[in-house]
């Protein structure tokens, strides 16, 4: 069965284009041309990954549609940001984004990123042949996509869940930032330590009893993270 993407642009021509270059690829597409569209649209049909546009006509912008579907679904959510907005681009991985491309953009690019984000979530799903990780009062479930810490589920989104997935194959072992963004994004965003930090912060907010002095993922500074054992 194809894969299902929404795309939220308000400029025809990009939207048309991102279109065109996901169908060539064997995805299914479809377009919403602003934010009260694209929950209708969200909401009436399966989505596998969200591509979003910040700025949208209407009364709901980027960031909006995305804190929305974000309360509702895990699905990746790619959001599209000028060059050099890196504010814009911090807000939307804290609103819980999964990633973000900045305009221009190539297709290949972008593909690219979607790709990687379906990858990802098979990785989330199976990744290991461990299947249930613990990790003391942590408990990680790859096969039915559950996380539990003293017994109480835990709610991630899919980038959270692969972080945390992966952090839980070295317990207590540093974990570098280059390896993280390789391996759950892309390559290609190495630097970009902006997008793993931001998703740490939200991983912490949802697994630390105090996310301000964290007890189970610790720092590296300037390298990376541990989760610790």
């Amino acid at each position: 069965m194809s894969k299902r993407v929404l795309i939220v642009e308000d400029e025809e021509l990009i939207a048309k284009s991102i279109s065109f270059g996901l169908r060539r690829e064997g995805y299914e597409t479809e377009i919403a041309r602003d934010g009260e569209a694209a929950l209708d649209a969200f909401r009436a049909r399966p989505t596998d990954v969200v591509i979003l546009d910040i700025v949208l006509a209407g009364s709901l912008t980027g960031f909006d549609v995305c804190r929305i579907i974000r309360a509702e679904s895990i699905a990746p959510i790619i959001m599209l940001s000028a060059r050099g907005a890196e504010t814009d681009k911090v807000l939307g991985l804290e609103r819980g984004a999964d990633d973000y491309v900045t305009k221009p953009f190539s297709m290949h690019e972008l593909i690219a990123r979607v790709q990687a984000h379906l990858r990802r979530v098979d990785f989330a799903r199976t990744g290991a042949a461990d299947t249930v990780r613990s990790v003391g009062d942590l408990v990680i479930d790859r096969v039915s996509r559950e996380v539990k810490i003293g017994g109480e589920p835990v709610h991630l989104t899919v980038s959270e869940f692969a972080l945390l997935g992966l952090l839980s194959e070295r317990p207590g072992e540093v974990v570098p930032r280059a390896e993280l963004l390789a391996r759950l994004w892309s390559p290609d965003f190495v630097g970009e330590t902006r997008t793993c930090d931001a998703h740490i912060r939200r991983l912490r907010a949802k697994i630390e009893r105090d996310p301000r002095r964290p007890e189970r993922i610790l720092t590296a500074r300037g390298v990376g993270y541990r989760l610790v054992p």
